[in-house]
């Protein structure tokens, strides 16, 4: 279905050298980078543009932009969220969605990567030896700063800052002008290594998918739909929160295979039943 066609990859920023090499092999896909594309559009991680919509739809909105511009109709986009990890208290995450469309064959195929791989962070800072303590701490310069003066009315940005003597100069200009300052991290793709890598882990992933078709049409991308709770408690056998099947259901013609037991156990342990252990 994809070999020797043309995938147009939603980057301005260098995404292509760790995806293309993927999906060439993985699809048969000839990869190209859109011409006159700018995915600031739809927000910064930096704070200038403010993201108007969920990752997935951002994510969409960007593919299908950058299918328009190329004239290709096999696209990839994906799109990053950083912040607290939904489940592991104060550890940080990166959030990775990865999304192929194929407008020829209606098709449309999304991956979530959510990994504690990451150096997200940031800080206020007054002194250089706060500021070499924080570039040490996220791994500078093989990855990038930005610098912000924040009590400023021009709301002054430094990006991409991967030289030292760079950085310790705009850092003592920002505070000659009395600014406040903010050291972050670049969470862009080209000036963060670690990110990338969780990107290749998602374009793997994404390959696995494409390659996983419904049993009965064939629609590539056929996947689990929804994790299914009631596994029996050994003890007193109610049903528990665990899964007892997975269920995967095709989008197209709507086959459904259920598989039971996909955690090789047929009951739980009581610790984690609410009637034996509430």
């Amino acid at each position: 279905m994809f070999k020797d066609r043309k995938l147009v990859i939603a980057t301005m920023h260098k995404k292509e050298q760790v995806l293309a090499p993927i999906l060439e092999n993985g699809l048969g896909v000839k990869c190209i980078v859109p011409e006159h594309f700018n995915s600031d559009e739809w927000g910064t991680f930096s704070g200038e543009i403010e993201r108007k919509h969920d990752p997935i739809e951002t994510a969409r909105q960007k593919c299908l932009k950058a299918m328009e511009l190329s004239g290709c109709d096999l696209g990839i986009a994906s799109e990053g969220s950083f912040g607290p990890h939904p489940s592991l208290f104060f550890i940080h995450a990166d959030d990775e969605f990865l999304m192929l469309i194929d407008s020829k064959n209606s098709i449309e195929i999304v991956c979530r990567e959510l990994s504690t791989k990451t150096n997200f962070n940031s800080k206020a800072i007054q002194t250089e030896k706060e500021l070499l303590d924080f570039a040490s701490k996220i791994g500078f310069p093989s990855h990038g700063l930005i610098l912000k003066g924040l009590n400023d009315d021009n709301n002054i940005i430094h990006k991409g800052i991967i030289d030292q003597d760079e950085l310790i100069q705009v850092f003592n200009d920002l505070m000659q002008r009395n600014l406040t300052v903010q050291v972050e991290t670049d969470m862009r793709a080209m000036f963060n290594p670690t990110r990338m890598s969780v990107i290749e882990v998602l374009a793997k992933k994404l390959i696995t998918k494409v390659q996983s078709t419904c049993p009965n049409c064939e629609l590539p991308g056929f996947d689990i739909t929804e994790f299914k709770a009631g596994l029996i408690c050994s003890l007193c056998g109610m049903p528990t929160k665990s899964t007892i099947a997975h269920l995967s259901v095709c989008s197209r013609c709507g086959f459904a295979k259920e598989d039971l037991y996909p955690n090789g156990k047929t009951t739980e342990d009581p610790m984690y039943c609410d009637c034996c252990n509430p």
